[in-house]
C-alpha cells in the first residue's frame, strides 16, 4: 500500500514529496560531526570560514538536518558563540 501510495498519491501528501537536499556547507558540518569533531572547531574551520559568512554559519546552525545531526542543545550553544564572536 505504500508504494502504491507513493507511485500514485497526491504530491502533497508526505509520502509523496521529496526529501529535502542539504547545502554543501550543511552536508560539511553534519559530516565533520559525524567524525568526532566538536561544532565549535568545525565553525572555526578555514573551510567552512572561507565559505561562509557569520550570518551563514549562524544559518547552518538553523537548519532542521544539522540540527537533527548535532542535537539541538549543541545548536543553539553553538550559535551562541558564533554571535559572540
Amino acid at each position: 500500500m505504500r508504494l502504491i501510495r507513493r507511485l500514485f498519491g497526491r504530491p502533497d501528501e508526505p509520502s509523496a514529496q521529496a526529501p529535502t537536499r542539504v547545502s554543501p556547507l550543511e552536508a560539511y558540518v553534519i559530516r565533520e560531526h559525524a567524525l568526532g569533531r566538536s561544532i565549535e572547531d568545525i565553525l572555526a574551520d578555514p573551510y567552512l570560514k572561507n565559505r561562509a559568512t557569520e550570518e551563514q554559519r549562524l544559518r547552518l546552525l538553523e537548519s532542521p538536518e544539522v540540527i537533527r545531526a548535532i542535537g539541538r542543545d549543541t545548536a543553539e550553544a553553538a550559535r551562541e558563540r558564533v554571535r559572540r564572536g
